[in-house]
């Protein structure tokens, strides 16, 4: 089986390199911003969506235009790329797996992809029209080198994800079944009796964010302190975003290294980020990110994952003799079965449900798990829909 893996490494560009990736993330944007405005003007006036290949020969040409020569500083084949990243996008937002494509801002992250002519040489990468940048590789790359995306994150922070092609023959899982309920108090809580604790990256960092923000409303605008005022907010969340990305990943190895099947809730997870109590605890818990962790690597291991219905009560059913307690409230952690006497913990009692609870087939496990984003989808198509009323700026 043929499967694609990332390798993402650091970046440390000179300062004339710097200035030359700009101009690639610079073009590349204004490409991105150019064909979203071409489809998003014809779907208005004419009802009528441009081909991509169509769009892709309108990049093209649009080099040889007077006003446009300076497009010529960036590398062709980065230009082309970003027409497939828009297509993709469009692409995705029709199968609800995302929003509607905005228009992409010079102050936000900025990244290119390259198809292919580039090199790597010791601890050197060569970018066309970029050069030789020195690069961190502190783990070896598995497979053949497809593409490479060189990012740059709002803290100033270079980075290049290599997509590797390379071919698996994944054995059987040997290992048990384990359900995981995740929660609040724990991020998870398995049918064996563990809970792991949950790590809130958003929490402990909330009083140092709160003084870097308020640092950086106190700047002029436009002055060099507050930019480097933005500078060290930008790096707070990014931290964050790092650390709760390195702790979904610890355990996402360990639940497929250690378990042969691993069953989950289908939750809704963006309906739930509407109650305005808990939204802030439910996003930095990364649920949905540690789903498709698990998904990608057990299927890498041999290993499965399944998810039940997500109005299955799999905490007010007793996971014994089966009886369901319809009284059971919230804030009952703890309870004991009317009819066979068992007491429970509430979250261990509802992993162990999970691990034996029926699930439903693929293709309505992913019906399922993406119905709850419809709404949202499409009322985000029809925002951008009134806003493109609007004068646009590209750039």
């Amino acid at each position: 089986m043929l499967v694609r893996q990332a390798f993402r490494y650091r970046l440390s560009p000179n300062r004339e390199q710097q200035a030359a990736l700009a101009v690639q993330f610079g073009h590349a944007r204004y490409v991105w911003n150019y064909a979203l405005a071409l489809r998003r003007d014809a779907y208005r006036e004419r009802k009528e969506s441009i081909p991509f290949y169509d769009l892709k020969r309108r990049i093209t040409a649009l080099k040889v235009d007077a006003d446009h020569t300076w497009l010529r500083a960036a590398d062709s084949q980065v230009l082309q790329a970003k027409v497939e990243d828009l297509e993709r996008a469009y692409r995705n937002f029709f199968e609800h797996r995302a929003r509607f494509p905005r228009f992409k801002r010079k102050d936000g992250p900025q990244s290119i992809r390259y198809p292919q002519r580039f090199r790597f040489k010791d601890n050197r990468l060569y970018l066309p029209k970029v050069g030789w940048v020195k690069a961190i590789f502190h783990r070896a790359m598995e497979g053949t080198p497809k593409n490479v995306t060189v990012s740059r994150t709002k803290s100033g922070d270079y980075y290049v994800s290599v997509q590797c092609e390379r071919e698996i023959d994944p054995l059987p899982h040997p290992g048990p079944i384990v359900g995981v309920d995740v929660g609040l108090t724990h991020l998870a809580i398995l049918s064996t009796g563990e809970k792991i604790a949950h790590p809130r990256h958003v929490r402990r960092a909330e009083k140092r964010l709160a003084r870097l923000q308020r640092s950086l409303s106190r700047k002029r605008t436009g002055s060099r302190n507050r930019a480097r005022a933005r500078l060290r907010v930008a790096r707070q969340h990014e931290h964050v975003a790092n650390a709760r990305r390195d702790t979904l990943h610890k355990l996402s190895h360990r639940l497929t290294r250690d378990f042969g099947a691993i069953r989950l809730e289908s939750l809704g997870v963006r309906g739930m980020l509407t109650n305005h109590r808990l939204a802030k605890s439910i996003a930095d818990s990364g649920w949905s990110t540690l789903v498709e962790m698990c998904r990608y690597k057990a299927m890498w291991r041999g290993g499965t994952v399944e998810q039940i219905d997500r109005f299955y009560p799999s905490s007010k059913t007793c996971h014994v003799c089966g009886a369901k307690n319809d009284a059971l409230a919230l804030a009952d952690r703890q309870w004991t079965c009317m009819h066979c006497g068992t007491s429970h913990d509430r979250d261990i009692n509802a992993a162990r449900v999970i691990a034996a609870a029926p699930t439903a087939g693929a293709a309505e496990r992913i019906s399922a798990g993406r119905s709850h984003k419809t709404p949202a989808l499409f009322g985000a198509a029809r925002r951008s829909r009134n806003r493109e009323a609007q004068p646009l700026t590209v750039g």
